[in-house]
């Protein structure tokens, strides 16, 4: 039994998952899993740099993690580190200061180890209840992860889509207007293009939807009134209230998706540019299941994701 920290600093939230390890057995139980929405993409995708103030909330979080890790005696630590970071000029300064905070290094993965790590994390649970091949689909702030495999990974590919960026790149309006929402699509689908020029859609069984994006709109198809990470981890739901929750949440104002219970308040600004990714996702895939003589009714949620990936990729090392 090994106890691991695992942290993934996105674009927009950075997350921990304190875990007892037991790769003999296959086990892995939290010990704590908690998120705080630090926003370190902000003005990434215009400036190249990751902003001042940014750098501040982020460094803060990791403090804070520090000494949670301190307090439950944790033995390895990996944090990953993904697209606002790779992106960045200035992307050492964000190095040197969890270095400093930590005692580790970050690690700045490409979008394919990030793909991987995902497909661990999801379908090390999902895999004893659903059929192969999985399309496993992270959708993070800055970039949005797509990997296929059944057992292990077969094709994976980064798109540089997400909701933060979508979010300053097109949707300001609120609530956003037609010329931006069809910015938006315009963006997605020239990267589902390519994605699917290198992952065969047409192959996929079992739909899994991962981050922050996807569980809030499965909050809304299930109709909770308060987030309930158990309620959503599993969940399946159909292709057709998928895309309806996600046309709900892109037409609405900040003021009615923040009224909603379920919202965290980090995510109601970029909520909408989220779930039209994922609509994207899902349709695209639905009809290329289709055309390739198949049928995709569902989707499924999970709240297992990178984070479990990186867990068990701290425990190996």
């Amino acid at each position: 039994m090994t106890r691991v920290a695992a942290i993934d600093c996105g674009t927009n939230s950075i997350r921990l998952l304190v875990a007892d390890v037991d790769q003999e057995a296959g086990t892995l139980v939290d010990l704590d899993r908690r998120m705080e929405v630090v926003r370190l993409g902000q003005g990434v995708d215009r400036t190249g740099r990751l902003a001042p103030e940014a750098l501040e909330r982020t460094l803060g979080a990791v403090q804070r993690y520090a000494a949670i890790c301190d307090e439950l005696g944790v033995e390895a630590v990996r944090f990953v580190a993904t697209s606002a970071s790779r992106d960045a000029e200035n992307r050492q300064v964000f190095v040197d200061g969890v270095r400093a905070e930590l005692g580790v290094e970050p690690e700045v993965v490409v979008g394919t180890e990030e793909a991987e790590l995902s497909f661990r994390g999801a379908t090390g649970v999902l895999a004893a209840t659903h059929p192969g091949p999985f399309l496993v689909v992270d959708l993070g702030g800055g970039s949005t992860e797509v990997v296929l495999g059944t057992d292990a990974p077969t094709a994976a590919y980064s798109m540089d889509v997400g909701c933060v960026r979508l979010t300053e790149r097109h949707m300001r309006s609120d609530p956003p207007t037609a010329d931006e929402i069809a910015a938006s699509v315009r963006d997605v689908r020239a990267a589902l293009d390519q994605a699917g020029a290198v992952v065969p859609f047409g192959q996929t069984i079992t739909l899994v939807g991962l981050a922050g994006s996807v569980t809030t709109v499965t909050a809304h198809v299930l109709g909770l009134h308060a987030y309930d990470p158990v309620a959503i981890d599993g969940s399946v739901q159909s292709v057709e209230a998928t895309i309806a929750a996600c046309d709900d949440l892109i037409a609405r104002s900040r003021e009615e998706r923040a009224a909603l219970g379920f919202m965290h308040p980090g995510r109601v600004d970029v909520i909408g540019a989220g779930a039209l990714v994922w609509r994207e996702v899902v349709a695209r895939v639905r009809d290329e299941v289709a055309a390739a003589g198949g049928a995709l009714e569902n989707v499924v949620t999970s709240e297992h994701d990178i984070l479990d990936g990186i867990a068990w990729s701290a425990a190996t090392r």
